[in-house]
């Protein structure tokens, strides 16, 4: 029995995918998450052979969160499903650790064969984003300006984007505020901007966030297009 996690801020969203994952033949959800903290709790103490996390997630996010999965047990794979499939998330994510990374576009069975391939403790990569990452490979021109972030820089980045305060960053990051401010002075001159607001905008642009991402609670439509994964849920399979 291939025992797994889900992982995702979307409630409806979740729910959809951990009923796939239970319509496959020897696959358990043994549990959900909503936070990437609740991602991380549940990980260590339930030890899944297969953990799923969106990457855009709050509080930590997923590049940390499956950094410190993979880092306290090397038998719990981590894979990324996520709306985002623009660069460079999905580099990033392998290089935390991850061992596939889907979008929520995918189908069932390609869903399938990911969980069954990662569980033999082989790489799987969407086909969606498969181009890119060879691209990256070739060493091909960088597509997005977050590109020439590295990967401690990439997490302060997205936490910022996530309206999250240097103070509550230095906390789960286990940094000093004076270390997440010098990062955030870094990621503003790499990037060529000069607030939050500005670096919000620029994620925005790429593709990186969605503009409602920042509407008042309970307004936010972040991932609009769930494609067939969140169809499949409701008896699309």
């Amino acid at each position: 029995m291939i025992r797994v996690t889900v992982a995702d801020d979307q409630v409806l969203v979740r729910k959809g995918v951990v009923k796939l994952l239970q319509g496959l033949q020897q696959v358990q959800v043994v549990g959900e998450a909503g936070s990437s903290e609740e991602a991380l709790r549940l990980a260590r103490e339930l030890r899944p052979d297969i953990a799923f996390l969106e990457v855009l997630m709050p509080g930590m996010g997923g590049l940390e969160t499956t950094q410190r999965i993979t880092a306290h047990d090397k038998k719990t794979a981590v894979i990324a499903l996520t709306a985002c499939a623009q660069p460079p998330f999905p580099a990033q994510m392998l290089k935390a650790g991850a061992l596939g990374y889907l979008t929520k576009t995918v189908s069932v069975v390609e869903l399938e064969h990911a969980v069954r391939r990662v569980f033999v403790g082989k790489r799987y990569v969407c086909h969606e984003v498969a181009q890119d990452l060879a691209a990256y490979a070739l060493h091909e021109p960088v597509e997005s300006p977050f590109d020439v972030l590295s990967h401690r820089e990439m997490q302060i980045t997205m936490m910022l984007v996530g309206c999250q305060k240097v103070r509550d960053i230095s906390l789960q990051l286990h940094l000093s505020s004076k270390t997440v401010n010098s990062y955030r002075y870094r990621i503003f001159d790499k990037l060529k901007v000069s607030s939050d607001v500005e670096l919000v905008l620029l994620a925005v642009k790429h593709g990186m966030v969605s503009p409602d991402t920042h509407l008042p609670p309970g307004r936010s439509q972040r991932h609009h297009s769930q494609g067939r994964l969140e169809a499949a849920g409701h008896g699309e399979a």
